[in-house]
């Protein structure tokens, strides 16, 4: 029976992610070689939860350096590079400890998510912070 299991089997039997599938229909394979197996199996994750659609609030910020056109044309395109990636670093840090997502760099912009993949009630305060009455962690 093991032997021919395949993929839609497995999905069939719940196994839904294609890493997992891969490596069950791997070892099967080495098991009916008769080759050892390179990989000691460990439990496997509890299947996701099926929780259907689900509705929360997102806060997208995006932030750009002021200022970084007249920057541009009296620095060279490398320096100027250099001060749009350390700006970059600054926001993902500072965004990092309010537990905000980056979604995308943008030229000198910076497009970050309050709320996911996490929700929290005080998201739409973390993004305007520090103008919000809420103190960093």
């Amino acid at each position: 029976m093991l032997p021919s299991l395949t993929a839609d089997d497995l999905i069939g039997l719940g196994v839904t992610s294609i890493g997992h599938r891969r490596r069950l229909l791997e070892a099967i394979t080495a098991l009916q070689a008769g080759a050892p197996t390179d990989r000691v199996p460990g439990p496997m994750p509890p299947p996701p939860r099926e929780l259907g659609a689900e509705r929360r609030q997102l806060t997208v910020m995006f932030c750009d350096l002021v200022g970084s056109t007249a920057l541009s044309s009296q620095l060279d395109p490398e320096d100027m590079r250099e001060v749009t990636g350390a700006y970059h670093h600054c926001v993902a840090d500072t965004v990092g400890r309010f537990d905000g997502f980056v979604a995308k760099y943008m030229g000198d912009g910076v497009l970050v998510y309050f709320g996911y993949p996490r929700a929290q009630e005080n998201d739409a305060e973390r993004a305007t912070w520090p103008r919000s009455s809420w103190s960093a962690p």
